[in-house]
Parts: C-alpha cells; structure tokens; sequence
C-alpha cells in the first residue's frame, strides 16, 4: 500500500461534496476541506488586508465586504481569476501540509480542475448530483437567488480527468444511499 495517499473530492457547487466528507470523517477517515482552510485564513487580517487592497471596490475601513467581493467575482471572470490567484496558492500550500501526516487523507477541493490541482493527488472523486437539486440545495444554504446558483454553476470548470484516477459516484438519493456510495469511495481508495 502507497503511503500518503491523497484522494481529492471535488464536484459541482450543491452536488453533496461536504455530505460525503461527513460520512467519510464519521467512518474514522482523515478529511480536510479547502473550504474550512479559506475560512480560517478569512480570519486572519493581513489576509484580508491584501484581498481589500486587491479590490479596493469591495474594501471597507481597510477591510474586505466578503458579500461585496463574492458577488463581484462571480459576475466578473477577470476579478475571479485575481481571488483565485490570490487565494488558492495560500489554501493549498495549508492543505497539503495538513495531509502530509495522514497515510490517507481526503481532501475536499471545490475547485481542483479550475486550479489545476489535479495532478497533485493519487486520485480523484467526482460527486454528481441533479443540477435542480443542486441548485436548491445552495439557494437554501446560502439564502441565493435561483439566478445567482445558476450564475455560479455555470462558472465552475468541467470535470475532466487529467491523467488520474477518478470515481463518480452519485447524489441522488438519501443519506444511506450516499453512505454506500462512501464505501465505493473507500475501495477506490484502497486501489490508487
């Protein structure tokens, strides 16, 4: 067995990434969250310092309006690109060195192909889910527009393949129905 094996989550915002780390963190697995890891930097004012002078549109008081900023880089692919740049080295850079201590670890990256990150793991899973339950499952997390999910779906990257290993696995059904779904995830795990 590969020591350190890293296996990327990643899918579509709503496809359900979050509730499979949650089953595979209640099945005693090592799961980090990129998501987790850009909230904590959020916490730390010369983070925000450098995304305010970074926008200066979105600053208020020397500080960033996160809503300002979110709804700016979801309208406007040039600005998306700057967050990107801006944030994903520093998110992934503390990933990876939280996964370094784990003989397997999950990762939850929302945005591995739009980063390039691909390559940087053992393998890959994809959880695809309906784009209306999608869409509904955001509208009523983040309190959105239909619109505005719409608006972000359509500005995620495809998923490709890009040479590794990659397991699909499905959110449609309830939880139990993802929970087997975890244990394929496992398997797959197992093998890369």
């Amino acid at each position: 067995m590969k020591r350190n094996r890293k296996i990327a989550i990643t899918g579509g915002i709503g496809s359900g990434k979050s509730a499979l780390c949650d089953i595979l963190r209640g099945m005693g697995c090592a799961v980090f969250s990129c998501d987790e890891i850009s909230h904590r930097l959020w916490e730390n004012g010369e983070y925000r310092r450098g995304l305010a002078e970074l926008f200066p549109s979105c600053a208020k008081a020397g500080d960033v309006d996160k809503k300002a900023l979110t709804n700016l880089v979801f309208s406007d692919p040039i600005s998306r690109k700057l967050l990107e740049s801006y944030a994903h080295p520093r998110i992934m850079r503390q990933l990876y060195s939280e996964m370094e201590r784990c003989p397997l670890a999950f990762a939850e990256v929302p945005l591995l192909y739009e980063g390039g990150y691909e390559n940087d793991f053992d393998g890959v899973v994809v959880v695809e889910r309906k784009e209306n339950a999608r869409v509904r499952a955001v509208a009523l997390r983040d309190g959105a527009e239909e619109e505005e999910v719409r608006a972000r779906i359509g500005a995620q990257a495809a998923v490709r393949e890009g040479g590794r290993a990659v397991l699909s696995v499905r959110n449609d059904g309830d939880l139990s129905a993802l929970r087997k779904e975890a244990e394929k995830v496992l398997l797959f795990a197992e093998k890369v």
